[in-house]
């Protein structure tokens, strides 16, 4: 087996304009890539990233006012009713929001190759799985590093509008001798000269300040790609994590899998076949002297067999459906509505097809669905709706189940939905289930399409 050097680490200017490969289940080390950019692209970053810093240096500080007059509104009023409490909601929200624009910030300045900072999922239905999901939403390293970016780029944008300004006056001290006096000021140091040093001054302080405003756009994508952009052994941990979650669950898919054919096929089609042995012996017994009651026991044996056969045809096309090989998802998911015994409407919109994984979870996720409705639910009618949806730069395949039954279901080890979540995380999806007692339940899957 082959190795090959580690790449050298990039330098300050390649980090300030590199561009880099958009990241993707397929090519999860893809972000933070760098690719070597033209001159011309590295002019425009900076002045990009200058212009940028001093909008946030003035945006940031009355963001960062408002994140500190909400925590400490909430904290001061949270004897008073509880009432403090919205404050600090409204808190959570705001950092999310404010790490949110961060990201997309950074990702369209310097294409490091972010993903969108995605909210963290509800696991569990409810008021409480709300607060819950709020209290994790807090504690988000991934959302705090956001926050950290936009608080480094805010302080970094406070020092660009001077040094702008001290720019601006520098190329006035170059005319400065055709204003006439005796002595000028210097810009920032405040320090009177004389007159015959204007241009002198001038010009040392257009290259002073812009070395100073470069090195500032330049220490700004060093420490926003340090705080944004995972190390390698922080993406391999978390591909071996993530490789390591998704085989358990493929392991956990096929047990549950295979304890629900046993039981189909114990339970249903081998007593049918066992009947069946039963009536054609009985038929043979009975053939030479009542050839009249061993044909009515031909004819049960016959019709016996059949069902069989449907019971057959159902088991085989919950281990593979081959109508998603043959017409797609739409078709599959056609003919899995119109044999449903609760009413399905239908609403599928997917542009262009996904991998067979992707199509093979959502379908049996969604068969499943229907499954437990009709058994368990008492659902009159249920709702799906399918989507293909752009996730941070990669497709995924997104699907909504809802019955307006009794509700109250539960995710049971062995059960159905229990080999739904496992399917599922085996294709790199994720699951959301809302069940209150009383109903309705809604069950909804994300599958990327590439998995």
């Amino acid at each position: 087996m082959t190795t090959t050097a580690p790449p050298p680490p990039p330098s300050p200017q390649d980090a300030a304009a590199s561009v880099a490969t958009p990241a993707s289940p397929a090519n999860p080390l893809a972000a933070g890539a760098v690719r070597r950019p033209s001159r011309g692209r590295r002019v425009a970053v900076t002045l990009g990233a200058l212009a940028q810093l001093a909008a946030v240096g003035v945006v940031g500080s009355l963001v960062f006012g408002l994140l500190i007059t909400l925590l400490s509104a909430g904290v001061g009023l949270l004897p008073a009713l509880g009432i403090g409490l919205l404050f600090l909601v409204a808190f959570v929200y705001a950092m999310y929001a404010t790490a949110w624009l961060e990201y997309e910030r950074v990702e369209g300045l310097f294409g490091f190759g972010l993903r969108s900072l995605a909210p963290v999922p509800r696991d569990r239905p409810g008021f409480g799985g709300w607060l819950r999901c709020l209290w994790r939403q807090l504690i988000d390293g991934a959302m705090w590093r956001g926050i950290a970016s936009a608080a480094i780029a805010t302080i970094l944008g406070l020092f660009v509008l001077p040094l702008v300004g001290a720019l601006a006056s520098s190329i006035v001290l170059l005319f400065a001798p055709l204003l006439g006096g005796d002595t000028i000021v210097l810009p920032i140091v405040r320090t009177q000269v004389a007159a015959e040093w204007a241009i002198v001054a001038g010009i040392l302080g257009i290259i002073v300040t812009l070395a100073l405003l470069i090195g500032i756009a330049l220490l700004h994508a060093v420490l926003a790609r340090a705080i944004l952009v995972p190390s390698r052994e922080a993406q391999f941990a978390e591909q071996a994590r993530t490789a390591g979650t998704q085989r358990a669950s493929a392991v956990r898919a096929g047990e549950v899998e295979r304890t629900r054919i046993e039981r189909d096929l114990h339970d249903g089609v081998q007593p049918r076949l066992v009947s069946v042995a039963m009536t054609l012996g009985l038929a043979q017994q009975k053939i030479d002297d009542d050839p009249a009651a061993a044909k009515g026991l031909i004819d049960e044996a016959h019709t016996s067999t059949k069902a069989a056969i449907t019971e057959l045809r159902q088991l085989a096309r919950g281990i593979h459906a081959s109508v998603l090989d043959d017409r797609g998802l739409d078709a599959a998911l056609s003919a899995l509505a119109a044999r449903s015994h609760v009413p399905v409407q239908l609403d599928v919109r997917v542009d262009g097809r996904c991998s067979r994984t992707a199509d093979a979870a959502v379908y049996f996720a969604i068969a499943e669905s229907l499954t437990n409705a009709a058994k368990h639910s008492r659902a009159a009618e249920t709702r799906v709706v399918v989507r293909t949806r752009d996730d941070g730069g990669a497709r995924t395949l997104w699907a909504r189940v809802e019955d307006n039954g009794v509700g109250g279901a539960r995710v049971l080890p062995g059960g159905g939905l229990d080999g739904i979540t496992n399917r599922i995380i085996a294709a790199g999806g994720t699951t959301r289930l809302d069940s209150p007692a009383g109903g309705p339940t809604s069950l909804e899957v994300s599958v990327p399409c590439a998995s």
